[in-house]
């Protein structure tokens, strides 16, 4: 039986790879009641590694510096994890784990913010060939409840 990469979702990120404008809204404090957001631009690129099982791309955010993401396949679990890389600190942050389905990406995992333990929430969102969102969520009551926090969107 022919393998069928496309099945298993090692290709859910390739609508990213490439070069990319993003609109940046990022709320100004999080996990207390804010909603004032800040925004501002920015550009991305992704590439694909190992044929497809990784994919890396650089942020470049303007003001507030650099990122990076690195995102694994696992074949066995048929699950992404995701990593950041802080641009200031060099520090990769704990991932998040998840898969698209029905078009959306949802991946999740565990992290502190300012010392707040927090269940981190990623959902992408493939708007068309030349549109992605991404947001971030946090929790800090174990999932009852979530804050959006940042909104990235991505045009060609």
């Amino acid at each position: 039986m022919a393998y069928d990469a496309a099945d298993d979702g090692r290709r859910d990120f390739h609508f990213l790879y490439g070069r990319w404008q993003v609109a940046h809204r990022r709320l100004v404090a999080r996990g207390v009641g804010c909603t004032e957001w800040d925004a501002f631009g920015g550009v991305a690129f992704c590439q694909g590694l190992m044929g497809g099982l990784c994919n890396v791309d650089e942020n470049d955010l303007g003001e507030y510096g650099q990122g990076l993401t690195f995102r694994s396949f696992d074949v066995e679990r048929q699950r992404w994890s995701i990593y950041w890389v802080d641009g200031a600190s060099g520090a990769l942050e704990p991932p998040v784990h998840g898969r698209f389905e029905g078009g959306v990406g949802r991946f999740e995992g565990d992290d502190a913010c300012a010392g707040r333990p927090v269940k981190v929430r990623f959902l992408w969102e493939i708007l068309d060939p030349g549109q992605a969102r991404w947001t971030q969520s946090f929790s800090y009551d174990a999932g009852a409840t979530w804050e959006t926090n940042w909104i990235m969107d991505f045009t060609r």
